[in-house]
């Protein structure tokens, strides 16, 4: 019997990203590059199949903008030990990531009121903890201060805008696209702990598996938000509606 929300061959991409996701971590820990490469490669091009299967058009090629840059980033980061400009421009495509989201966010149109309009202070904790993590890292970053603020700054803003998003849409979206962009938040600050402070044990599994479970969220928020069966109607739409 057929999911009343989604179809077939979604449940079977989402099985396929997973396996690509358990496999790329198994080859981390095994110490296997080329297949780890390999695997990390595959894992954006399904969730954009999975995305387009989508019925929802509205801010569809938003979020599919954000994976593509997604992937370009994921790509170049494999070339950073040859040279740090792979890292410079791999930090650069996903900060592209970073900005398709806040716009995908910031335009879901609603009579529904914001999480953070009716909790502002909610922007505090996020704002604090960008601040801390950039205190901390600032010493260590050499001539990648302002790159490093600058990405800390919009990944920040990114998970405010999830919070703005959530309550304008339904709960199951909202969720997804919150804990999808405190995932996004954690796993980009292993990274930046680990590259730039201190080394952290198995921080390549951690990263992946926060990085992956990122990604998935916020798509499947999306697909939760537009379901390819139908489910009782409700009054959220999106502005964006030439995407």
């Amino acid at each position: 019997m057929r999911s009343t929300m989604w179809s077939g061959m979604q449940k079977k991409l989402m099985i396929i990203f997973w396996l690509l996701a358990a496999l790329d971590i198994s080859f981390i820990i095994i110490g296997l590059k080329l297949a780890h490469c390999t695997a990390k490669i595959m894992l954006m091009p399904v969730l954009m199949i999975l995305l387009s299967l989508a019925k929802g058009s509205n801010g569809k090629k938003i979020i599919l903008a954000g994976l593509l840059f997604s992937w370009i980033g994921d790509g170049l980061l494999l070339f950073e030990s040859r040279d740090s400009m792979f890292f410079i421009a791999g930090l650069a495509s996903f900060l592209l990531t970073h900005i398709f989201y806040i716009s995908y966010f910031l335009l879901i149109n609603s009579p529904n009121t914001s999480l953070l309009k009716k909790q502002p202070l909610l922007i505090l904790p996020v704002l604090g903890y960008g601040v801390a993590l950039v205190w901390i890292l600032f010493p260590h970053l050499g001539a990648l201060k302002i790159p490093v603020i600058a990405y800390a700054a919009v990944i920040s803003a990114m998970l405010i805008c999830s919070l703005y998003a959530y309550g304008k849409v339904i709960s199951a979206a909202g969720n997804a696209y919150v804990l999808g962009a405190v995932a996004f938040v954690l796993s980009d600050s292993l990274l930046a702990i680990n590259k730039f402070y201190q080394p952290i044990p198995y921080a390549g599994v951690f990263i992946m598996l926060t990085y992956c479970a990122a990604q998935y969220l916020i798509v499947s928020g999306f697909l939760k938000q537009h379901p390819n069966y139908p489910l009782p109607p409700t009054n959220y739409q999106l502005s964006h509606t030439s995407s």
